[in-house]
């Protein structure tokens, strides 16, 4: 085997997941991230399609099943707070054929336990200069150490420091889809038991939910950038924006607003998605949200970070650890997948975020009618059939046997 020493920049899902597989296959992985820690909490993520074959190789379906969100019930509510349409929790998020919900924190802890002894964790660190080498990739981290690896893999998200300084600055693979997300934990004033309330104003959604094993509860903005006065650069003026983007709403948004401007986890960040001609460069590559991100309203990155680090550790061991044959093949086999999910993104915000309050009385006319109809799962089944179509875009190879044969 051949590169064995792989540098992996981001200890998200993705990161993390490679790093186990890579071990899997005899390599020797070192994890660097920026955090002091592995994150915990963080929005609930669906595991779908070929995403569950690599949770079952890996041992831990069942731990993810375990630590299910559990939510039982979704509603849309109007202005006045009454309900427009409910819904099981299964049907109203979409979920079918043994999906799996799950708090991103939940899944992170999982996949960190299957590595904190068997891999190496720079917390606290990142990377701030590439030199490659011959013979590798000459490393400088934040700290002040330089090191040098066979192999370097960007894992660090849509704003990936490794991709700005292999490929280039983020203004060039970055495109903005026009919306802005913003989640928090918030107190559960509505007393929601693995619950989902969503309300719909023209320009802006908002939601809150409950989950399993949860006292609190999380809230979720969700808004085009178009309702922006100016684009807010620090976090006092991203509490300031959704105080002016949703003032005036109904239901209790005001309240969750308020609540938001007091939690200390708020995050804010664009709808965008990468899109990139290659995801290697050398000794360097691309995974996850730095390589393809396809926007959170594709439902899907979490399901292509843990499907994209099955297949590179995978081809990458395929190949003997040679990285021209094995990046080539990952991309071959990842890029497509990845495509299909891309095409999620943009249709699906499209519907969670209704332009006029036309779009948005006419939306929930259809909710109210569906509410009332005999069959509305299976007409919502026939809605989210995209997504389970993209889910399953790719034919899984066993690389656990395929690597070992060869």
């Amino acid at each position: 085997m051949k590169n064995v020493n792989v540098l992996i920049s981001g200890a998200g899902i993705a990161g993390v997941t490679l790093a186990h597989w890579l071990r899997q296959h005899g390599f020797t992985p070192t994890v660097v991230e920026r955090a002091p820690a592995i994150r915990a909490g963080g929005y609930k993520v669906d595991i779908r399609g070929a995403a569950l074959t690599v949770a079952e190789r890996m041992g831990l379906l069942e731990e993810i099943r375990a630590l299910r969100t559990d939510v039982r019930r979704g509603t849309v509510v109007d202005a006045a707070g009454k309900s427009v349409a409910s819904m099981d929790g299964d049907t109203f998020g979409g979920r079918t054929h043994g999906d799996a919900e799950i708090l991103r924190g939940d899944l992170h802890r999982l996949l960190y336990q299957r590595t904190a002894e068997s891999v190496t964790y720079l917390f606290g660190d990142s990377i701030t200069a590439l030199r490659e080498t011959p013979g590798g990739v000459e490393v400088d981290l934040e700290s002040g150490r330089s090191r040098t690896f066979d192999l370097v893999v960007g894992a660090d998200g849509l704003h990936s420091v490794t991709r700005a300084l292999a490929f280039g600055p983020q203004e060039r693979f970055v495109h903005d889809l026009g919306y802005r997300i913003s989640i928090c934990d918030v107190p559960n004033h509505l007393g929601l038991d693995r619950e989902e309330v969503t309300y719909v104003g023209p320009g802006k959604t908002m939601l809150a939910y409950s989950t399993a094993g949860q006292e609190g509860a999380k809230a979720m903005f969700l808004f085009g950038s178009a309702e922006l006065s100016g684009e807010p650069s620090d976090r006092a003026g991203r509490r300031r924006a959704l105080a002016s983007v949703y003032g005036g709403e109904g239901w209790e948004v005001p309240r969750f607003v308020a609540s938001a401007a007091a939690a200390p986890d708020l995050y804010y960040d664009s709808i965008s998605q990468v899109r990139m001609d290659r995801w290697s460069a050398g000794r360097i590559v691309l995974l996850g949200d730095a390589a393809h991100c396809a926007s959170p309203a594709s439902g899907q990155g979490t399901s292509l970070a843990l499907v994209g680090a099955y297949v590179l550790a995978g081809e990458l061991a395929a190949a003997g650890g040679d990285h021209h044959a094995g990046f080539a093949a990952y991309e071959r086999e990842m890029r497509p997948f990845a495509e299909a999910n891309q095409k999620l993104g943009p249709a699906n915000i499209k519907r969670m975020v209704m332009r006029t309050r036309g779009q948005v009385r006419v939306s929930m006319a259809m909710l109210g009618l569906l509410d009332r109809l005999p069959g509305k799962e299976r007409i919502m089944a026939k809605a989210v059939a995209p997504i389970h179509r993209a889910a399953n875009a790719i034919a899984l190879k066993d690389y656990r046997t395929t690597v070992r044969s060869s």
